[in-house]
């Protein structure tokens, strides 16, 4: 008898650095959020530095992680469902597209929220990423910086590829809510806001655009992990501070 006949094709395992049941704030409605391992952004502001190593965290199949999420589904509403971030989800490319693929099954609503920094039309990723385009309902995309030399200062990384994304996400008719990071002296000055809003008006996908007031409560991971915070001292925005952002971006206020 064929022993081999019978085994199942290879199952891609996710590392996981932790899941929050009821998530408000990544997405419509209430959220099962998965957050992975790995990011190669250095942001001065990241509030979870604990999730930039891609070589720790739990490891899961997507079966496992979607049969979890299911379980809390009559909590979501109309809106709800699930959403993948990190880290950088996309690091985790094969992975992510086979998590999507499980949660379309069971017909729940996904959402990735990535900053784009491993977006390439480069292969292979670029044929992966158009397969995971699929499956996904929602891309939350964080912008950093518009400025190129901003953003290498602000997260080590460039930008261009980051923003070659959202035009391609454009291109490809699927929906975003933008995030931008309000950090005062870093991402707050006028005409990097009003050069953000102008382009993301020329993005007709854009559902909603969300800026988040800075804070200050991941400090102490940074002190945990050893590391010098970047930003100790800078205070968060006040409101009326995010509200003419919000005004500059194109965003509710």
């Amino acid at each position: 008898m064929d022993r081999n006949k019978d085994r199942k094709s290879p199952v891609s395992m996710g590392r996981v650095h932790s899941i929050e049941s009821f998530g408000s704030v990544d997405g419509p409605g209430v959220r099962f959020v998965v957050f992975l391992s790995g990011c190669n952004m250095r942001c001065q502001y990241c509030h979870n530095p604990d999730t930039w190593d891609g070589t720790r965290g739990e490891r899961y199949t997507a079966r496992e992680l979607v049969g979890r999420a299911v379980r809390y589904r009559s909590y979501w509403g109309e809106e709800g469902g699930m959403t993948v971030s990190g880290g950088e989800p996309l690091l985790q490319l094969d992975f992510l597209v086979e998590l999507a693929q499980e949660a379309q099954k069971e017909g729940i609503h996904m959402a990735v929220d990535t900053s784009g920094n491993p977006f390439t039309r480069q292969e292979p990723f670029f044929s992966k990423f158009q397969e995971l385009l699929k499956y996904v309902d929602l891309f939350l995309l964080d912008i950093k910086h518009i400025d190129p030399q901003q953003h290498r200062l602000l997260t080590g990384q460039d930008n261009r590829n980051i923003l070659d994304m959202a035009a391609f996400l454009q291109e490809m008719g699927k929906p975003v809510w933008i995030r931008h990071v309000l950090v005062p002296g870093k991402t707050d000055r006028q005409e990097d806001l009003m050069a953000l809003g102008a382009f993301l008006k020329g993005l007709h996908n854009i559902e909603r655009v969300e800026v988040l007031p800075y804070h200050i409560m991941g400090s102490y991971k940074w002190e945990a992990l050893g590391m010098d915070y970047p930003l100790k001292g800078v205070e968060p925005p006040d409101g009326d501070q995010v509200k003419w952002a919000r005004q500059l971006l194109g965003g509710p206020v």
